[in-house]
This record gives C-alpha cells, structure tokens and sequence, in this order.
C-alpha cells in the first residue's frame, strides 16, 4: 500500500513538474526564436539603411531621376557591401515597378508586399531567407522601395544547437524530477507509515490487553453456570473476580478514550490559569494517605509564591499523579521520592525524583509509548497497561509543554515536566 501510494505521489509529482519544465523550455525557445530574429532583423535593416542612404533622385531634363550608381550591390561604381551575405537586393520605383535587381531574379516585375520584414523560402525549398522591404523617401516626397534579402543560416544554427541543448537537458531534469519525486514521496509517506505502524501495535495491544480480562471473565461465568457447588464463600470469590477483571478492563477503556480524545493541543477557550503549587499541595494532601506511599518517604519542595501556567487543572493533576505513581510503585521500601517545582527561564518544571529500581537505558526511548512496559510481569502484578506515561506525556504536549527523563538502573529516575509559564507567573524564583 505504501509502495503504491509513493509511486503515485512521486508519479503526480513528476508529471506536474514535468509538465511544468516542459512549458518553460517551450517559452524560453519561443523567446529565443524571437531574440534570434531580433538580431538578424537589426542586421539586416541596418544593411538596408546603409544602401538606401545612397540612393538620391535627382532632376534630369525636367524629370526626377533616381540614382542608383552608387549603391552597394545594386550600382557600378561602389563595391559591394563587405561580408553583406545578402542574397538579392531589388530596387522598385513609386508604382512598384521592378527597376534594378542584385541576386536571385524575382518571380515578378511588382512589388506585392507592402512593406517590413517577411520570412520566405526559395525555390529549392531548402534556404530560408529573412527579408525587408524599405519605403525610401527624399525631402519627404516617396521615392521607391528597397527590397533586400539575407539567409537565416546562422539563426537557424544559433536555435538547432538551443534545441540540442533543450533535447538533452530536458530529459535529464525530467530524471532528476522523478528521482527527487521518489524520494519526497517516500518522505511524505514516513509520518503516514509511523502513524499507520503505530496504529496496527496500539490495536493489536489492545486487543490483547482486552482479550486476557474477556477470557477470565467467560472462563470464570461459564465456571460457576456449571459448577455445582453450594459454597458462598467460593461464589463470592468467583464474583470478586469477575468484578476486579471487570473493573480493570474499565479502567483500560476509559484510558484508550482518554488517549483518543485528546490529540493535538488543547483549544485555547478551555484553558485556564492555574497555580502550580496549589495544585500541588493538593495532589500532596490526596496522595500522602494512599497505601503505595506508606512505605516510602515523601519530600516535597514547593516554592512560597505562586507560580501560573494556561491549562486544565483536572489533566494536570492527573499527569503529575501518574508520575508520582509510578515513582512510588518502583521504589523499594524505605526509598525516597521527592516532588518539587521551581521555574526556569519562561517555564514551570515539575520534577519528580525516586532513589528506586531505575529504567535500563535501551528502555528509555520507548517508555512513553503506549501499552508499553520495561517489565511485563510487573506491570501486571502492579496492576498497570503501560498507559500511564503515554497518557502523561499526551497531556503535557496539549498543554505546549514536554515531559524529559533521566534513569539509572539501580539508582533510580528522575521525570521533569516543563511547562510555559503565564505573564503573571513569570519572574517567580524556586
């Protein structure tokens, strides 16, 4: 799926840009057309000024005259133009008549063009000449026309060898855009692959997760729809059981909706100011008379003044329980935990330290991840899903803020929880 959805990004991506290059080249090669006939068209019309200019109509026995004796090409007594490459140059009275012609002898006495520049073709088919037609005027009266003519050999070399270049480089750009098209699918397509894998393991986690407490709560219903037995004390315990299983599983689907539902940061309208260190003291009242922190010691630093941030009091509160939890579940008896709250720079920290067990450091990286535990067996026997920290680090990254760890095996760990702080909380010292 992933492959095919890559070969479709990278295949639109190519055609798109290709279609793109390929109307540039197109553009640029029509400009060029146009640059060429440009220079060949100023050549040619500054040749065609050079032997107008010496054309003069003179008075001759009560008659105007025109003199073409000293013009290139067409006169005796000059020499032709040096290096002039014109093909023909044709001289036309007033009405158009064919007067005197250099060159290739025209297919008719007329003049059958008004005027300016025209691209024609000779006889042959094979040369392409660019040709331009010069009105000539003497002290503002019309003289004649001045017709010349030059090959278009060198424009049309100047755009064979453009074209060449369009021809080979072209082709290598269009690679080059599907290479890079390949890959920028196969990037796009990592955050879609990431989320699809990590949406196969969440399900296939849970799953499992569901399916252990389903089959004890069958095995144990069918038990007692078969058993026999009169006991109540036995029937109690069998309905216990049920109820405990019963009661996990929803706890367990309360925290996968949980997870569902807040994905993303936390619209701005329901958050509020909240203080820290309020917050904290009541976790610290709530927390000191549960039975997971009798056998440990408790420290707490917390700071005299109040220290603000935007969020939601009740996630808060839940993230900092679910650290502290884990802290004193991990730590032996007579171990330490200690909770504190100081700012730094523009954040509110949390931090969280316990002398106890430790997380190895190939678990780090994964420990956020949801459903899972560095050891299986004791996440059960503590009764946990590994739901715990993902749920955690959910809350603290909808809030704007991050969650960092440091752990030593046997030395125990340390959480932080950074958040940004309030104007009004800013400035407040640990």
């Amino acid at each position: 799926m992933f492959n095919r959805s890559r070969r479709n990004l990278a295949s639109w991506f190519t055609l798109a840009m290709g279609s793109i290059l390929i109307v540039f080249a197109a553009v640029v090669y029509y400009l060029e057309v146009i640059d060429q006939l440009e220079e060949l068209d100023r050549l040619l019309y500054k040749k065609t000024s050079v032997m107008a200019a010496n054309v003069k109509s003179e008075l001759y026995k009560g008659e105007q005259q025109v003199d073409l004796e000293h013009v290139p090409l067409l006169g005796s007594k000059v020499q032709p133009l040096p290096d002039s490459q014109l093909m023909y140059a044709r001289w036309y009275d007033a009405q158009k008549q064919l007067v005197q012609f250099f060159g290739v002898t025209p297919s008719d006495d007329r003049l059958l063009v008004p005027g300016g520049f025209d691209t024609i073709k000779t006889n042959n088919q094979r040369i392409w000449l660019r040709q331009v037609t010069l009105p000539v005027y003497q002290d503002n009266l019309l003289i004649g026309y001045l017709q010349v003519a030059m090959p278009m050999d060198s424009t049309e070399n100047a755009l064979a060898s453009f074209r060449l270049i369009l021809a080979i480089s072209v082709p290598i750009t269009l690679s080059v855009i599907a290479v890079t098209g390949w890959w920028l699918g196969g990037m796009a397509m990592q955050p879609i692959r990431h989320s699809y894998d990590h949406l196969q393991r969440f399900t296939a986690d849970a799953s499992h997760e569901l399916r252990s407490p389903l089959s004890a709560i069958i095995s144990n219903s069918q038990y007692g729809l078969l058993s026999k037995s009169s006991d109540p004390e036995a029937q109690r315990q069998r309905f216990q059981k049920i109820f405990d299983i019963a009661k996990s599983m929803s706890s367990l689907v309360n925290n996968l909706l949980f997870l569902a539902r807040y994905q993303g940061r936390l619209p701005t309208e329901s958050l509020q100011e909240v203080d820290l260190t309020s917050l904290l003291k009541q976790v610290i009242d709530e927390y000191v008379t549960q039975p997971e922190a009798q056998h440990i010691n408790l420290i707490f630093k917390l700071p005299a003044n109040s220290v603000n941030v935007l969020g939601d009091k009740l996630l808060l509160h839940q993230a900092v329980v679910n650290i502290l939890s884990n802290a004193c579940k991990y730590t032996p008896n007579s171990g330490q935990v200690q909770l504190q709250l100081y700012t730094q720079s523009r954040w509110a920290v949390i931090q969280v330290t316990d002398n106890g067990i430790g997380i190895p450091e190939t678990d780090l990286p994964y420990i956020f991840e949801r459903f899972y535990r560095v050891d299986k067996k004791r996440s059960r026997k503590t009764g946990g899903f590994g739901l715990g920290l993902a749920i955690t680090q959910q809350i603290i990254q909808s809030h704007g803020g991050e969650i960092r760890v440091k752990s030593a095996v046997g030395q125990g760990s340390t959480f932080q929880i950074f958040l940004p702080l309030t104007s009004k909380g800013l400035g407040i010292g640990c």
